[in-house]
């Protein structure tokens, strides 16, 4: 992912507000409520809409084994409604009044936004923070959602071939993490898990100072900022969520999983354990990810494609935002009449390729500047606007932001020597292979 804003605008810094430590730099207005809740405002009048976001410390690295999916799960009941504002009725008046509404669940953190016409920002603000206290979690609906993921995972995991072997690959890369765990949630934990239990988790989680306000657009920050405090201020701090602590030891050997799966073409991945944003190597591992995967003339779509002809697609990717360190990912879908093995093998050699050589100073300028334009042209929407400002936000701080180009603007070849060298061992290699099966005849 790739990011930057270059718009300064400057707010007259404020006193203190009533319920709210209040702070304006550089371009944002930030400020923390009495209740924990942390606010991030960035004005852009370009045009008269607002994307409103609201991020909640929470995703499938905080559920337990035997209750994997409550994160998830959660999210879809969000929108099933309040005592003040009945089922489903946040989403209609969102889309009566012109607005746009969806929601996500990660590993670390699940998010809800709204895109809306700047005079309709008042019952956006009134709509969030009434769901943020007062869900009503009622039994019938609690059925008729899990039914609803459970349906999601059959056709997003079991009935596809990549998402499948990547949940089986992370299964085995994962020995004590929860990173191991997909975030859809195992089939066995969705079958079992109680409306009491959402009901637990909504109330540890979903709490002021487990949460993230960002906004992004036309509206005057101090004003909106005070709007906020009185929707949301009354919201009593809750006790801080439990932290996780597990830390993933260290992988001694190679792990390997092979499948076997209905599906046109055989599948190969390869994750090597990585840092995350942190670590000073987090730079080189996201140009590493830009020159092997980004676009048609990225280092493996060249070879495995064009050159060698063995694949239909090859890439590969890097979580720089994930809480925990994670894993770096390669992957390789095979043409017709290929083998696995193939794949594999070219999938190595790409990976030995960048310890034993350096990257060109062209290859690297020019992935250099893929990241930098991704980066500046994303501020077009208001709403990347405010989920990277979030982003940045809950990985440290929102002012990394602008430390994120220069940082991978300093990167040398030889940076990207030694990390791969650092990162990408055979002792730490997981390897899934898909092997692809006829249909299972119908019943007759």
């Amino acid at each position: 992912m790739k990011i930057l804003s270059r718009f300064v605008l400057i707010f007259v810094l404020l006193p203190a507000l009533t319920g709210a430590s209040a702070r304006a730099g550089e371009d944002v207005l930030e400020a923390t409520l009495d209740n924990g809740l942390r606010v991030l405002l960035l004005e852009d009048h370009r045009s008269p809409v607002v994307s409103f976001q609201v991020w909640y410390r929470v995703g499938s690295r905080n559920e337990r084994p035997g209750a994997t999916g409550l994160a998830h799960l959660l999210e879809h009941m969000m929108f099933k409604g309040t005592p003040t504002y009945g089922p489903r009725m946040f989403s209609t008046l969102v889309e009566q009044n012109g607005g746009q509404d969806n929601a996500f669940t990660s590993q670390d953190h699940t998010s809800y936004f709204v895109n809306v016409s700047a005079d309709k920002l008042d019952l956006v603000v009134a709509l969030e923070s009434d769901r943020m206290r007062n869900l009503l979690l009622e039994p019938r609906d609690f059925e008729s959602e899990r039914q609803v993921v459970m349906e999601e995972r059959r056709t997003r995991t079991e009935d596809d071939p990549e998402g499948f072997l990547g949940e089986e690959l992370s299964a085995i890369a994962f020995v004590a993490h929860p990173y191991r765990s997909p975030i859809v949630g195992w089939m066995e934990d969705l079958r079992r898990l109680t409306v009491e239990e959402l009901r637990a988790f909504y109330r540890t989680y979903y709490v002021p100072n487990n949460a993230l306000v960002a906004v992004a657009g036309d509206f005057k920050a101090p004003e909106l900022l005070e709007k906020i405090r009185r929707a949301f201020g009354p919201i009593p701090r809750a006790a801080d969520p439990p932290p996780v602590t597990v830390a993933e030891p260290r992988q001694n050997g190679e792990r390997r999983v092979t499948v076997k799966k209905e599906a046109q073409l055989p599948l190969v991945f390869i994750g090597y354990p990585v840092p995350n944003s942190r670590s000073p190597d987090a730079p080189a591992l996201e140009l590493l990810s830009t020159i092997l995967s980004e676009g048609r003339s990225s280092r493996l779509y060249r070879r495995l494609v064009y050159e060698q002809q063995i694949a239909l697609n090859a890439g590969g990717d890097y979580s720089y935002f994930s809480t925990d360190p994670n894993l770096f990912w390669f992957f390789a879908t095979a043409l017709p009449g290929q083998p696995p093995e193939a794949l594999e093998r070219a999938l190595r050699q790409e990976v030995e390729r960048l310890k034993t050589e350096p990257v060109s100073a062209i290859e690297l300028e020019r992935a250099k500047n893929q990241i930098e334009a991704s980066f500046i042209f994303r501020q077009d929407s208001v709403y990347s606007r405010a989920s990277l400002l979030a982003r940045f936000e809950l990985i440290g701080g929102w002012r990394l932001r602008d430390r994120f180009v220069p940082a991978i603007r300093a990167v040398t070849a030889a940076d990207l020597q030694r990390v791969a060298r650092a990162h990408f061992l055979d002792a730490g290699r997981n390897v899934g292979v898909l092997l692809p099966i006829p249909p299972s005849p119908p019943r007759s």
